[in-house]
């Protein structure tokens, strides 16, 4: 697997597919209805319901866009199991100096979020983590200086 790619996982394009759905359907009818009731108010110059319901128009066109977009370009991988860190792994690592350890799932750039412990294959902590096996020694820069981990897992 290439690191470089545009990756999410199964749940990540189930969650988008079914968004899209909504958004497509309920959510696009939704703002059409207030876009004609805002209309039968009167002048469209002065009416700030109007102006209102075009810019949440416009903010629903521009993510259904960037899902369709998101679904199209990205290669869907399932939890990665093997010993090599590739996008879908969950990677156990303890910082040097310390008996702590952490577990990180490796994730395409879309679903990325620290405070659920899923790291983008593009951060310089996934990129230095990728193609690496148990036991290897990774470092890389951060704005505090160079930090310095070790692979206790991967599965």
């Amino acid at each position: 697997m290439q690191q470089a790619g545009d990756y999410i996982t199964k749940e990540k394009r189930h969650a988008l597919e079914i968004e899209l759905k909504e958004l497509k359907g309920p959510k696009r009818k939704e703002i059409l209805e207030a876009l004609e009731y805002a209309k039968s108010l009167g002048d469209l110059s002065e009416n700030a319901e109007y102006h209102q319901t075009r810019e949440d128009q416009g903010k629903l066109e521009e993510r259904i866009t960037k899902i369709e977009q998101i679904l199209q370009s990205s290669q869907t991988v399932s939890g990665g199991g093997g010993e090599v860190v590739e996008v879908g792994s969950k990677v156990v690592v303890q910082k040097e100096r310390s008996k702590e350890t952490k577990t990180y799932t490796i994730v395409g750039s879309e679903e990325a979020s620290m405070a659920e412990g899923k790291i983008s294959n593009r951060s310089p902590f996934g990129e230095a983590l990728f193609g690496r096996r148990k036991g290897d020694k990774i470092s890389f820069k951060t704005p505090n200086g160079l930090v310095n981990y070790k692979i206790i897992s991967v599965s």
